[in-house]
């Protein structure tokens, strides 16, 4: 197994098992709250403002959480969001019905939401050597597309076994126990930066860092289309799993195909390979428009997949490249800040696609976002050389 040299290298498994239990809870969220409002007799108007609003925390929180933490390390940070965060699960739990506190316990727990992915990638490069961090950057992306697997499936069995309601506590649980696991862990707590950023801007001062982050963006939106345009497909074509099993594909594809990208040995410059992997990803998008019969459906949908998780893992090295000393968990904390918008507009996008146009326009939308995704990779090209990792002959290779 190509990976199997990471995983034995001195807390690598612990911290990487850590970081996913630990993100298990916010994979979770977007069920588990409307189920347990809508248990509790909530309307769907109500159940909405709740889940906007915990996302809306969320993407708020992350930047200034990750602030902190390249201020005062991760230990102490990821205890204290642990805590608030299944404070605010549980305030749901126990107060379904009242909505000023319903309100308040989403708000928390959006934006305490620990952040396991950011303090995780900052560690990476040192656990393992510089020839094997792109193995573990795409180790890393294979984690997180299981998370949003496993995350659904914890969901349906808790509430299948005990209650709706009960989901809320295991996420409260889940998020402590993960956090305890990573913030105890050796390298978490003597982890330090070197350098502390005092430009209120953090990382964002970085104009390559911000082209990416808007890349990202890009990217998110075409998954966010895709959350709705699935959902919309099974309603009007039979497919075996329905609107799941569509994005169940899609994952398997991602898992695949970033699994076999970390296993090789690249020497394409980073941005090239992004621009490569952002015109893969373009194409099976592309094709999407076209939504063949169900027969076709699930081998395209494993294509749309197949680019994504490698895409990701590439722009983990690059985000490490070009964020600024001292500020790399805030760097990758805007990340899932500009992603997580970028998935939300998608969605709200797609959504009023469908209901004034035909779904072929819906599906479009996606080829849209990862359009401007290419063309702000292929534009920016060389703002996207960090200056922590790339060597001279990769610099001139890419400029030539």
């Amino acid at each position: 197994m190509p990976y199997l040299h990471i995983l034995r290298r001195p807390s690598v498994f612990r911290l990487l098992t850590g970081s996913w239990v630990g993100r298990l809870p916010s994979a979770m969220a977007a069920l588990a709250v409307p189920l347990a409002l809508r248990d509790a007799g909530a309307s769907y108007g109500f159940v909405g403002l709740a889940a906007g609003t915990f996302a809306l925390s969320a993407a708020v929180g992350a930047p200034l959480v990750g602030r902190l933490i390249d201020r005062r390390g991760q230990t102490l940070i990821l205890l204290i969001t642990a805590v608030l965060a299944a404070a605010g699960f549980i305030t749901i739990a126990l107060t379904p019905d009242q909505w000023a506190l319903v309100l308040l316990g989403a708000a928390v727990a959006g934006a305490a939401t620990p952040p396991l992915e950011p303090c995780l990638r900052t560690l990476w490069p040192g656990l393992v050597p510089p020839d094997d961090l792109e193995s573990a950057y795409a180790l890393d992306s294979s984690a997180q597309e299981l998370v949003f697997v496993a995350g659904p499936l914890v969901v349906a069995g808790t509430v299948a076994v005990v209650s709706p309601a009960a989901v809320l506590w295991v996420q409260a649980a889940l998020g402590i126990v993960g956090v305890l696991v990573v913030a105890t862990a050796g390298p978490s707590r003597r982890w330090r930066t070197e350098v502390r950023s005092t430009d209120w801007l953090g990382p964002l001062r970085e104009r390559g860092l911000v082209l990416l982050l808007a890349c990202l963006a890009g990217v998110g939106f075409a998954i966010g289309t895709l959350n709705i345009l699935v959902v919309h497909y099974a309603e009007q074509r039979t497919f075996f799993g329905g609107s799941p099993g569509l994005l169940a594909l899609h994952a398997a594809g991602s898992l695949a195909g970033v699994l076999v990208y970390g296993a090789v040995r690249w020497k394409v410059p980073l941005p090239r390979r992004a621009l490569a992997l952002a015109l893969g990803l373009l194409t099976g998008y592309g094709l999407l428009i076209f939504l063949p019969p169900p027969l076709l459906m699930g081998p395209l949908m494993v294509l749309t997949g197949l680019f994504l998780a490698p895409l990701l893992a590439t722009t983990f090295m690059l985000v490490g490249e070009l964020a600024p000393e001292g500020t790399t968990t805030e760097a990758f904390a805007w990340l899932i800040t500009l992603f997580a918008s970028g998935t939300s507009l998608g969605s709200a996008v797609t959504g009023g696609m469908l209901q004034r146009y035909t779904d072929h326009w819906g599906a479009a939308c996606g080829a849209l976002g990862v359009s401007v995704t290419v063309l702000l990779l292929f534009q920016g090209r060389r703002r996207l050389h960090g200056r922590k990792g790339t060597s001279p002959g990769a610099l001139a290779a890419d400029t030539a």
